[in-house]
């Protein structure tokens, strides 16, 4: 046993142990499924030693001897022994999918939830596919490895444990000469143990790279095929699956070595029990039956320990889904409620201030430098500019998807820091060019503004923002449901959906990525209507691209190089023939232009 003791100080040496620790935490609900476990799974080697004895009490006592006295009632005891086995191996069945499930469920339970946790900036610098593979392939082969991989360990080690006392007692000199295999097979299981997880890893890290590449694919195929990209696209993917293959053929061969070694030396060991036991039986020292009990054994014996030291591999193979299961689980959100941050009593009224700001993302240059930004509850405001100018990161400032480098934002006089982050989003609405639609139908859309809304709710918040209309134009009316990206209704409904999701909502600070900027004109001005409704009685912050939003804003605010470069409204900014006049006539004249036609007509 002294070869198991190395291969298992080997596989301690090769594998972070600490690692396992915590994957192993998710079994912690499951610990006493997992001890029954291995009760049966010790019932089932029992009986597997006990097999051999019967039959070496057969030849010995019935065939060699050509005797039927108690043939009968042996028939019985044999017989119910098959039958306990075969419950044992189905009640084992059931217990380790039990814990399979179980884990997996754990596992993706809780990496979900991190998910929903982790800040914005977390998934600035992690590619979709890592995330896909992690939630997918990772937790598969860790919860299948953690059940069925202790159904084999506890079975081997009771098996091979079992078989060397038995063994030792019946015949010392015979299984010393068998259990010799045994250092040679630890020495090939160490050899090929690092190989072996040196691929996967690769394997590993090729397939999450794979993954993200379909689903750039998949979300991109309409710009690819515009464009005539697909060889290109093509030719990349190629790629990476040549890398993919190369790396997972490699790994195939290294374990087509390794397990026909561990079965040569297996065959091996039983040939010297044949030889060594030829002789046993001609000088009279061993029985027939006790010279086929060893060679049962002989094979019982190594099937266990090839059964180990497949685990053993598979644990270096899942070692890299490990690492990345709990690279993840660690990963801590950037931002998070201070110890000092307290609720404010009621809504939010909606007075912003940004002070002295600086900002800048991780690895780029500052975007904001130095920003000051007064706005008053209530009121409503257009940030224009020119692209990379810094709108959009003052709303996700504003957001705390991002806190500043330097400086402080106040909302209602208080640092926004020391207001909890889930009462400050509770308190935003956030309307995006392009709305984001869930599976479901459109009345779980809607509702997903408050998800304890009764129908009636629903059904006052879409009239309100003139979304009732076209829903009760569709023959399932609110219980359409909607395609994934929401390609069975158009870019207008859409966003009247999102409209009637936020007046739901009912948020204090309205935020607005200009809803109209890809839709037709009778939509436009469907979801014109809306907004006006929408604005009414909250602070709203509009990134503006359309003529008509910046007009009816209380503030026209131009930034430019993370600075405001005026500050007013329409007439007196067109009057100062400064930044905003530029920007409205190289920018904006064309729709002044379509939307004066629009008048006459």
């Amino acid at each position: 046993m002294a070869g198991i003791e190395f291969l298992k100080a080997d596989f301690q040496r090769q594998l972070d142990i600490g690692t396992w620790k915590m994957i192993l935490q998710f079994a912690r609900p499951y610990r006493n499924t997992m001890l029954l476990l291995g009760l049966f799974m010790i019932f089932v080697a029992g009986v597997d030693i006990v097999m051999p004895l019967l039959t070496k009490y057969a030849i010995d006592n019935f065939i060699v001897p050509v005797k039927s006295e108690g043939l009968f009632r042996f028939s019985i005891l044999y017989f119910s022994i098959a039958i306990f086995q075969a419950l044992n191996v189905g009640i084992f069945i059931l217990l380790a999918g039990k814990v399979e499930t179980g884990v997996s469920y754990a596992i993706r339970r809780d990496g979900f939830k991190k998910l929903q946790e982790l800040s914005f900036s977390f998934y600035d610098k992690t590619p979709v596919g890592w995330l896909m593979a992690r939630m997918t392939s990772d937790i598969s082969k860790l919860s299948e490895i953690i059940a069925w991989g202790l159904v084999d360990l506890v079975w081997g080690s009771t098996l091979m444990a079992g078989i060397a006392l038995v063994m030792l007692i019946m015949s010392w000199k015979l299984t010393l000469i068998i259990l010799s295999i045994v250092p040679l097979l630890a020495w090939i299981s160490r050899k090929f143990q690092v190989i072996i997880l040196r691929s996967y890893r690769v394997v590993k890290k090729t397939n999450s790279r794979i993954t993200a590449s379909f689903n750039e694919g998949i979300l991109s195929a309409v710009t690819t095929k515009t464009l005539v990209h697909e060889d290109n696209n093509f030719h990349e993917f190629e790629k990476l699956t040549n890398r993919m293959y190369s790396a997972s053929f490699g790994a195939a061969v290294q374990s087509a070595l390794y397990l026909p070694l561990v079965q040569l030396a297996a065959m091996i060991g039983t040939a010297m029990a044949v030889w060594f036991g030829r002789k046993g039986v001609i000088s009279g020292d061993i029985s027939y039956g006790l010279l086929v009990m060893f060679l049962s054994y002989t094979g019982f014996f190594f099937i266990p320990i090839q059964e180990v030291a497949r685990v053993f591999a598979e644990l270096q193979n899942a070692q890299a889904s490990a690492e990345r299961i709990v690279s993840l689980i660690r990963t801590e959100p950037e931002l998070f409620d201070s110890p000092e941050s307290v609720q404010p009593a009621g809504r939010l009224r909606g007075r912003i201030r940004f002070e002295d700001v600086s900002f800048g993302y991780v690895g780029g240059q500052a975007v904001l430098k130095h920003f000051n930004l007064t706005i008053d509850a209530g009121s409503t405001i257009a940030l224009v500019g020119e692209t990379g100018g810094g709108k959009t990161s003052i709303i996700s400032l504003l957001c705390r998807f991002y806190e500043p480098n330097r400086g402080t934002i106040f909302i209602d006089d208080l640092d926004y820091t020391k207001i909890p982050l889930e009462f400050l989003h509770s308190n935003l609405g956030v309307i995006l060019q392009t709305p984001h639609l869930f599976s479901g139908t459109i009345l779980e859309n809607i509702r997903y503004g408050k998800l304890t809304a009764t129908v009636e709710e629903i059904t006052e918040a879409a009239k309100s923002v003139y979304c009732h209309e076209f829903i009760a134009q569709l023959p399932d009316q609110y219980n359409t449901e909607i395609t994934e990206g929401g390609t069975n209704i158009s870019a207008g409904e859409k966003q009247l959906i999102s409209l009637a999701r936020a007046v739901l909502a009912d948020p204090a600070l309205l935020i607005m990525d200009e809803a109209t900027s890809s839709v037709d004109t009778e939509a436009e001005l469907l979801i014109q209507r809306a907004m006006e409704i929408l604005v009414e009685g909250r602070t709203s912050i509009i990134i503006a691209h359309r003529l008509s939003t910046i007009r009816k804003a209380d503030r026209i605010i131009v930034i430019e190089g993370g600075q405001i470069a005026e500050d007013g409204m329409h007439d007196d900014l067109i009057a100062k023939r400064g930044k905003y006049y530029q920007l409205y006539f190289h920018q904006f004249q064309d729709q002044a232009a379509i939307m004066t036609l629009q008048k006459r007509k």
